[in-house]
């Protein structure tokens, strides 16, 4: 990668919508300035560089972001109505942001609204419900969620829900129960995207045969490249082109590294013999930040371009998109460290012999099209 390339890719960059499909800034504000949206908005000028956080206006306009999708995430601990009021929360902490820097963000529901917004220099911003045990069970929440923006709901997160499998729990449905699969109906009718994210191959399945709308993966990269339970398998990127999905690639170190993954998997085994649940995100930060082990091996750009060329061979190049998952871990990989570096990534793949038509491709286009397909559909 020369500078050629990275100044061909800031160029392309300034002429397409990049898009990105998860950002966890809303939930790092939280943990900031605490559960109050107002205060949690206001905790940090966003204008200036914050250090403590990879996403920031300064760094947003480095990266030329276009779309974001704000993760309203919701840990697992929260049950029942306790998650519901956490999510109104979370949307409500995006939607003051958005009325706090007007001139910087605006909320959208549509693809037409996210171009108009990026024509007019803001940063369309949508929202994306992580974990479905924040609807509590309940089709009426999911459409109250729809009702106030809400894009996508990623099925499940850390642990399995009543009636979706998550990838990182022990299998307790074989994918979708009945229940679940009305779930997939629902979202499919009020044009709400299934994130099949965090989720089991197995409800990956069952929902790709339940959907007649495209599915995203929010943030996730390929089990082939590194055989990580968040990432995807090959047989499932395969049905992409025939569902009209995109799988948008995600950086974290864990998911794209098979020496971070390793790491991991050390660090889940201290911490089972101490008694504590690694799928707990805080408690696996608090663990590990008094673990007696070496350095968590670092990650590269490189790795993150093994995952997206392998979902372009396995899906198609109609079918890929981008997941930072900025804000929502530690640290990035090398090259990568925070929402400024997008470029870099695009000057990565430039150098690999990427077309312009192909990275525009990556960067929105795909995303932009799921968007436009599902609007149709509410």
């Amino acid at each position: 990668m020369t500078s050629t390339d990275l100044a061909r890719a800031t160029n392309l960059l300034d002429k397409v919508i990049l898009a990105d499909g998860h950002n966890d800034l809303p939930w790092a504000l939280r943990l900031q300035a605490g559960p109050n949206p107002v205060d949690a908005a206001a905790g940090l000028d966003l204008t200036a560089r914050q250090p403590g956080l990879h996403t920031d206006f300064p760094k947003l306009a480095e990266g030329r972001l276009g779309l974001q999708f704000w993760s309203v995430y919701v840990p697992c601990e929260f049950e029942g109505d306790s998650a519901v009021t956490a999510v109104l929360e979370q949307i409500e902490v995006v939607y003051q942001l958005a009325e706090r820097y007007p001139d910087r963000l605006r909320l959208v529901r549509t693809a037409d609204e996210a171009e108009a917004a990026h024509a007019d220099g803001r940063i369309a911003s949508m929202l994306g419900a992580e974990g479905g045990h924040s609807i509590a069970e309940s089709l009426g929440v999911l459409r109250i969620l729809r009702r106030l923006g809400v894009r996508y709901l990623t099925l499940t997160h850390n642990l399995n829900t009543t009636w979706a499998d998550s990838g990182t729990d022990e299998p307790a449905h074989g994918g979708l129960t009945d229940f679940g699969r009305d779930v997939v109906r629902e979202m499919n009718r009020i044009g709400m995207l299934v994130d099949l994210s965090h989720v089991a191959p197995s409800t990956m399945r069952d929902a790709l045969k339940v959907t007649d709308a495209p599915v995203i993966f929010s943030h996730s990269s390929c089990r082939a490249v590194n055989d990580h339970p968040r990432n995807i398998p090959d047989d499932v990127l395969a049905q992409l082109p025939g569902n009209g999905g995109v799988a948008m690639v995600t950086f974290v170190p864990s998911f794209v590294s098979a020496a971070a993954t390793a790491w991991d998997e050390r660090l889940k085994a201290a911490m089972t013999e101490a008694g504590q649940d690694f799928r707990d995100l805080g408690r696996r930060t608090r663990f590990a930040e008094t673990w007696d082990a070496p350095p968590k091996p670092r990650s590269t750009v490189e790795d993150v371009v093994a995952h997206v060329e392998h979902a372009r061979e396995v899906a198609g190049i109609d079918h890929i998109g981008l997941g930072g998952d900025y804000d929502g871990v530690g640290a990035l990989p090398e090259g990568l460290e925070d929402v400024s570096k997008y470029p870099v990534l695009f000057a990565a793949l430039t150098a690999r012999g990427w077309s312009d038509e192909d990275c525009a491709k990556l960067a929105g286009q795909n995303t932009l099209r799921v968007l436009r397909d599902t609007d149709l559909t509410h």
